[in-house]
């Protein structure tokens, strides 16, 4: 765990960049139509068309386990993950690249008969964005290693609603050749949340957007949208909207998959919808799942979709479920590109049902009481979804446990009564000093902040 210092991993070695470059780099097509190879959809991020970079055609992937058989998550990670980009990798860096950066326990704990968490938040800054945002930066470092006598620096730019900006920081931290931009509501994440991203210092940068996590989003899009402000300041994106980030989430649906005796229901708590489209596109690469239940707090815009097929921008609101505060979720494009646009295919194995915060409050409170398990706001609303839309009789139930209960102690202690451990990547950011820019909800202060830190060397 921890930061990266240096060229890691294999791209260092000629070898392996010799087996790179002589590798076809497979096919990926926008939502909207260009193709691209890997390298090209993993550092546009952004398809230059508006779209976002989809596999195609998907790859499959073979049987992870035997039945019965309880396999690792390492094991299953690296066996997916090489047949996911078989077209695109050699399987040696793929492999290499997954081992170094997924380094972290991924607990399957059953919590009620037949319901079964899902602890991704092991990962250095306790979230499950950890997973997609270490496995980009080591990717990212291999495919095009930086050499400073004859390349200016990568600037990603990301936007995010709580737990995304923090691993993306800790990520591409230190990291020769990579400097970071992160756009957070300044009245939209818990402190210890802001306080992950803002005392790093080094080559990333926060930036407290003065409004909503759909308007730091909008303003990442808007200076992707630009050539010029692209082109400049060679920007990436490290948010969901990049495949290189995506793909990785699918890893954990499969090793769940594959940890089950029966194909189980997973419960999803869903804000930009990149978890639930990666768990969508492990359906579609052969992990075999009874279904998805798409858990959302009022924010409620995929249950729209689903139920009208209306699609349109909404103004977010504010929950104790912070980072699920998106009223106009990008991945819906990539779920509605995957399935002809009409909710009709999804209906089929994709249902969703919002959670306010009152009955959020209530679930931490009674499992506590009950099992003694503490959830986070975010894995509450997944984990009361699935007790309002029980799965039928013998489909196990996956909830996915998004972040560690210790980033929201105003919520979790006052639901629970009792202090909640600090868990390494919290406790070291206690008491340090924080930095952070301030900046008004427009593309003109983002390109200044841009340009002021191209000035820094």
């Amino acid at each position: 765990m921890g930061t990266l210092d240096g060229h890691i991993g294999p791209g260092n070695s000629a070898a392996t960049l010799r087996s790179l470059h002589s590798h076809p780099m497979g096919t990926f097509t926008s939502t909207r139509g260009n193709q691209a190879s890997l390298e090209a959809a993993l550092f546009e991020g952004l398809a230059q068309d508006g779209g976002l970079y989809m596999p195609d055609p998907m790859p499959r992937v073979r049987p992870l386990s035997e039945h019965g058989s309880k396999p690792a998550f390492l094991s299953v990670a690296c066996k997916a993950a090489s047949d996911l980009l078989e077209d695109s990798l050699p399987s040696e860096i793929t492999t290499s690249v997954v081992a170094d950066s997924l380094t972290f326990p991924v607990p399957l704990i059953e919590v009620d008969p037949g319901v079964h968490v899902l602890e991704l938040f092991h990962g250095p800054t306790h979230a499950f964005k950890d997973f997609g945002a270490r496995f980009m930066a080591r990717l990212m470092s291999t495919i095009d290693p930086y050499d400073i006598n004859s390349t200016s620096p990568r600037t990603v730019l990301v936007a995010t609603s709580g737990d995304t900006g923090s691993a993306v920081a800790n990520a591409f931290h230190r990291l020769p050749g990579y400097r970071v931009v992160v756009l957070f509501p300044r009245d939209g994440v818990s402190a210890r949340q802001r306080r992950q991203m803002t005392t790093l210092g080094d080559n990333v940068t926060s930036v407290a957007v003065a409004g909503t996590f759909d308007d730091c989003q909008r303003l990442a899009k808007e200076a992707f949208g630009s050539a010029s402000i692209r082109a400049q300041h060679r920007l990436t994106s490290a948010n969901s909207i990049n495949i290189g980030r995506l793909l990785p989430q699918a890893l954990y649906y499969m090793f769940a998959a594959a940890s089950l005796d029966d194909p189980p229901r997973f419960s999803v708590p869903c804000g930009n919808l990149g978890n639930l489209c990666a768990g969508i596109i492990a359906r579609s690469c052969g992990m075999s799942t009874h279904s998805f239940l798409a858990a959302t707090n009022v924010n409620d815009s995929f249950a729209t979709f689903l139920n009208t097929s209306m699609v349109g921008d909404r103004e977010s609101i504010s929950t104790i479920s912070n980072a699920m505060d998106v009223g106009s979720p990008s991945n819906l494009e990539r779920i509605r590109w995957m399935h002809e646009v009409s909710p009709e295919p999804l209906q089929n194995f994709v249902s969703s049902h919002a959670i306010d915060d009152d009955d959020t409050r209530k679930t931490i409170r009674d499992v506590f009481s009950r099992t003694g398990y503490v959830l986070d706001p975010h894995s509450a609303v997944a984990y009361r979804a699935q007790q309002r839309r029980p799965a039928p009789a013998g489909v196990p139930t996956v909830v996915l446990a998004t972040a560690h209960p210790a980033k929201f102690p105003e919520v979790v202690e006052q639901a629970i009564g009792v202090e909640v451990p600090l868990p390494p990547g919290l406790a070291s950011v206690i008491g340090k000093d924080e930095h952070f820019l301030q900046a008004a909800p427009t593309l003109s202060d983002i390109e200044a902040i841009l340009s002021r830190i191209d000035t820094i060397e």
